[in-house]
């Protein structure tokens, strides 16, 4: 496929225990992969389980008893499920016989019975419609039309069943691409990525992604995502964060991994403590938190105190540990929650927001007392004190939090206005020498959130 160009690629993986479906783009030997989906309990044992289930029930109609209770008449149902499998992916029909498959009160019981491929498939489409539902997947997660995919490549011994062949080709309006071995491929596949990895293949590059979203959590119990869902690996992204408390000693990075806006709602990866952060007022020290996944999936957490270069770091190795349903169903609740974590991440960071107006008014009122008229104080410090008692109300609204935060803010401007006022002040009255001027011209002031 990489002799070909460019072109963005599907493969459809129907195995014996699992489905995936993968989109590429695929051109000058770099495998770049946009999105997955899949469900690990999807294969070729569940269409066995259908034949299964069919010849127990009709053998239960004929005969009055349930012949999956006697094991060995079972093992035998399986053999038989499986081989009648495979004869319908070229036979219009198969007989299943099984003599002497259990013992009734009248003796020995025998099971014949014939198959078409027409009521396999009945039995069968619900499994093949599901693949669909995760192909749809598949490419809206990489943001492509089914129009935009060039080649469809069928994995797996499943993909000999002609149904799922049908049902592909004619969501996608073209011809399949059977060029390769479906048993084989998979192994073929690994081969050549152990080859990239050892560097014994030079002109191949594959460029992974991830399959759910990294972060940490921040104030108020929100993941704070640093890599998002569908990242392409290798990839490195840093953020700088800062402390909630004033003089705050350390703090913990708890590392998690989902689509929940909550950390306590996604998988916890690990946690590890930066210590001895020099004392200073809440927000100042900045703590640069990296997150860097290598080639091979390996995740690295770094924090890094930036006024002290002091530092520690976490590895954690397969970053998900996550089975293709587990990852499923983790996407699937996110959706399922989406609108009412966003209401509930809302109220948080609004809480945030209040407690950092709260925190930094005190801070300004008790380092300018003589700012504004008394009268105008004790008003700044009233609407302070109802905004503060409000934000121990666990069930406070974002609507109350809001009109107290505005009421505060309000009485806050004059206090705003004097200190402007009193910095203009400052600077218009001082006349400092030219060459003071000059030197102080490469030094730049700046908070970094």
């Amino acid at each position: 496929l990489d002799k070909k160009g460019e072109e963005k690629v599907l493969v459809y993986d129907l195995g014996g225990g699992t489905f995936d479906v993968t989109a590429l783009e695929i051109g000058d030997g770099t495998f770049e992969v946009l999105s997955t989906d899949g469900n690990a309990f999807l294969g070729g044992d569940d269409f066995d389980n259908a034949i299964i289930d069919w010849l127990a029930k009709e053998f239960e109609t004929e005969n009055g008893f349930d012949v999956k209770n006697d094991k060995m008449a079972l093992q035998r149902l399986k053999d038989a499920a499986e081989n009648a499998k495979k004869e319908l992916s070229s036979a219009e029909s198969t007989e299943i016989n099984l003599p002497f498959i259990s013992m009734g009160s009248a003796g020995p019981v025998h099971l014949v019975k014939s198959l078409t491929r027409a009521k396999f498939e009945s039995m069968t489409e619900h499994l093949i419609t599901e693949t669909l539902d995760h192909i749809k997947v598949a490419l809206r997660d990489a943001g492509l039309d089914k129009e935009e995919i060039e080649e469809i490549i069928m994995v797996g011994g499943s993909t000999r069943l002609p149904k799922a062949n049908e049902i592909v080709k004619e969501f996608f309006g073209k011809d399949l691409n059977k060029g390769v071995n479906p048993d084989e491929v998979v192994a073929a596949g690994a081969a050549v990525q152990a080859g990239v990895l050892k560097g014994d293949v030079k002109d191949v590059l594959l460029l992974d992604v991830t399959p759910l979203s990294l972060g940490i959590e921040t104030l108020g119990g929100v993941l704070t995502k640093l890599i998002e869902k569908g990242t392409t690996i290798p990839v490195k992204k840093s953020q700088v964060f800062s402390t909630a408390e004033d003089n705050q000693p350390a703090v913990s990075i708890h590392v998690g991994q989902g689509e929940r806006e909550f950390a306590k709602d996604n998988k916890s990866l690990g946690m590890f403590e930066l210590s001895d952060i020099p004392a200073a007022p809440r927000g100042v020290p900045q703590i640069e938190v990296t997150f860097d996944i290598d080639a091979n999936g390996v995740l690295n957490v770094s924090a890094k105190d930036k006024g002290t270069g002091k530092e520690n770091k976490i590895t954690i190795s397969g970053s998900s540990g996550l089975s293709d349903e587990e990852i499923e169903k983790m996407v699937n609740e996110a959706e399922a929650n989406k609108e009412v974590d966003a209401k509930k991440k809302e109220v948080i960071e609004v809480r945030n927001q209040a407690d950092a107006l709260l925190h930094s008014t005190k801070k300004t009122l008790e380092e300018n007392p003589d700012a504004v008229s008394e009268e105008e104080s004790k008003a700044i410090i009233d609407a302070a004190a109802e905004l503060e008692e409000l934000l121990k109300d666990e069930n406070a609204t974002k609507e109350q939090i809001e009109e107290k935060v505005k009421a505060l803010t309000e009485k806050s401007h004059k206090l705003a206005e004097a200190m402007y006022k009193k910095e203009g002040g400052d600077q218009a009255g001082g006349q400092p020498d030219k060459k003071a001027k000059k030197d102080d011209d490469d030094v730049i002031d700046a908070e970094v959130e």
